[in-house]
């Protein structure tokens, strides 16, 4: 089978959609699929490129926006899509913007099904300026998505139920599949536990720094907790809201809430792995989340999560039981919750190995296997 995946830009770091779309190709072609990329440039100097190459595409007003965010775009160059289509037997769009607008409307001419994953919901867009909240504004993207991009694709990719729920409620036309994007179980030996001796409690939260993100709520929350002045906070993460939340973080320092100053760092996947095995508690506090993979990879390291639930974040199901969620935005119950946690160290180092285990029904072998269903059933119509 040759899969065309059709990406704005398959290389860009700090965002989990290029990331996914990066862990997704590499396994189909472990199974045997010939797999090729329609992308924008890789900006590493020397670093492989895509197969069929677009020129990046710029915004003048909001470039800086969508650059910190860990976004790029790539212009729509109709010969170099019809030259990709031309190879392809099946085409996965991982986006709905511009380039895969285009792109499902010469694959209908052409003859050559489209699949899609929804790895976005407009309100991880429109966080960014303050308007996650419009519901009118955000229905009226998703409704121009899918009419313009998802409803011209034979099958859809839903993450996780809470994605299927709302797809479903919007009457996408496309078959949608319940199918996560799914981690690599890593062979790495496991590290040593460098759990703290209960003098200091080191709780993490990883992730892209932002609006939806929601890391202010955690922040907030320490003015509640009783162990504030015992935590070390590290936020392992970039993005447009770094500045911010750096400066709240040094406000609660100021006002002696922590004794500590919270550390803000970008890690790669061993220093994450490195971190996590520090950590006494992890902590995800983002509003608006498709399905949250940086969850599941702190999980398989055995850390007790707790994880914000609301109705367009997907992540409350990584928990289990309700010790482990609090409502979205709400810090005092944040708070709550992670005092419960540290005061009860014999309950947190048992759940420690049951959250390690847990992560086993996301490995992605078993993703990769009906995701290629799902194209089998595209060619088929």
């Amino acid at each position: 089978m040759k899969i065309l995946f059709v990406v704005n830009n398959y290389y860009a770091t700090g965002n989990g959609l290029s990331a996914s779309a990066r862990r997704t190709v590499l396994k189909l072609k472990e199974a045997g699929e010939e797999v090729r990329v329609l992308s924008g440039p890789n900006h590493e100097p020397g670093g492989p490129q895509p197969e069929y190459l677009l020129r990046d595409k710029h915004y003048p007003v909001v470039d800086y926006l969508i650059t910190a965010n860990g976004y790029c775009f790539s212009t729509r160059d109709p010969k170099i899509i019809r030259e990709a289509l031309s190879w392809a037997d099946v085409v996965h769009i991982e986006e709905p913007f511009n380039l895969q607008r285009r792109t499902v409307r010469m694959a209908r001419k052409m003859g050559v099904p489209c699949v899609g994953t929804h790895h976005l919901h407009p309100e991880n867009l429109l966080s960014a300026i303050h308007m996650g909240r419009w519901r009118f504004l955000n229905n009226c993207i998703l409704w121009f998505w899918q009419a313009s991009v998802f409803d011209w694709c034979r099958d859809l990719q839903c993450p996780t139920k809470n994605v299927s729920d709302r797809l479903g409620r919007s009457h996408f036309k496309a078959r949608l599949h319940l199918i996560s994007n799914g981690i690599i179980r890593g062979e790495e030996a496991p590290l040593p536990a460098k759990k703290s001796d209960g003098k200091v409690f080191t709780v993490i939260c990883v992730g892209r720094l932002s609006v939806e993100k929601d890391q202010k709520t955690l922040l907030k929350a320490m003015r509640y907790s009783r162990y504030a002045d015992r935590i070390r906070l590290v936020f392992a993460g970039r993005g447009p809201q770094a500045s911010n939340y750096r400066k709240m973080a040094d406000r609660l320092v100021r006002d002696g809430v922590l004794k500590i100053a919270p550390e803000f760092k970008f890690l790669d996947k061993e220093g994450l792995r490195q971190l996590a095995s520090e950590a006494d508690l992890y902590i995800h506090c983002a509003t608006v989340e498709v399905e949250g993979l940086s969850c599941l990879e702190i999980l398989r390291e055995g850390v007790v999560p707790i994880l914000a639930d609301g109705p367009l974040t997907a992540t409350a199901q990584f928990a289990l039981d309700d010790r482990s969620v609090f409502p979205v935005r709400n810090a005092k119950m944040l708070a709550d919750k992670i005092d419960w946690w540290l005061e009860n160290d014999a309950e947190r180092h048992a759940f420690e190995k049951k959250y390690a285990e847990s992560v086993d029904r996301y490995d992605i072998s078993q993703s990769i296997s009906d995701i290629r269903r799902m194209y089998e059933a595209a060619l088929k119509g």
